[in-house]
């Protein structure tokens, strides 16, 4: 398929190559995008050091680690870890409520009171609640995210 493809540009990209103006059959196989089409998301990448400095971690942080940073530094906890509220055990009727901006989230029990059984992972998600194995408490999902956020994967 991707030869075909090729065949059917290849023409179009030699005769493009022999002329001296640019040609339109090229812009539709850039991978780039046009600075035209706005202005572009806030980046997660550091600007680095200068050469022959050592960059400091919020020159060089990225990704998840920037974001953690950069919300240190303006005093938000970009990543709430709380424990949950282990006072009391959840029932189907008022379940332990988890927030996530996803529709799963992994969740650890140890029991109620706190630390009185082993910690049991288990996923829960925003259709359905889970019971611990071991102490019977129920906890339900409180999505706070965006609805099909995930639907380009």
């Amino acid at each position: 398929m991707l030869n075909a493809a090729l065949r059917a540009v290849r023409p179009v990209a030699v005769r493009s190559a022999r002329r001296s103006t640019p040609s339109t059959a090229f812009r539709a196989l850039s991978t780039t995008t046009p600075r035209f089409s706005g202005p572009a998301p806030p980046s997660l990448f550091g600007e680095g050091a200068k050469s022959g400095e050592i960059p400091s971690d919020e020159q060089q942080a990225t990704g998840l680690e920037r974001f953690q940073l950069l919300g240190e530094m303006e005093g938000v906890d970009a990543f709430d870890l709380e424990p949950l509220d282990s006072s009391r055990v959840g029932t189907l009727e008022n379940p332990v409520k988890v927030f996530s901006l996803d529709t799963s989230r992994i969740v650890g029990c140890t029991g109620s009171p706190a630390e009185s059984h082993e910690l049991h992972w288990f996923t829960v998600k925003k259709e359905k609640n889970r019971r611990c194995p071991e102490c019977g408490s129920v906890y339900a999902l409180d999505f706070q995210g965006v609805e099909h956020h995930d639907a380009h994967h």
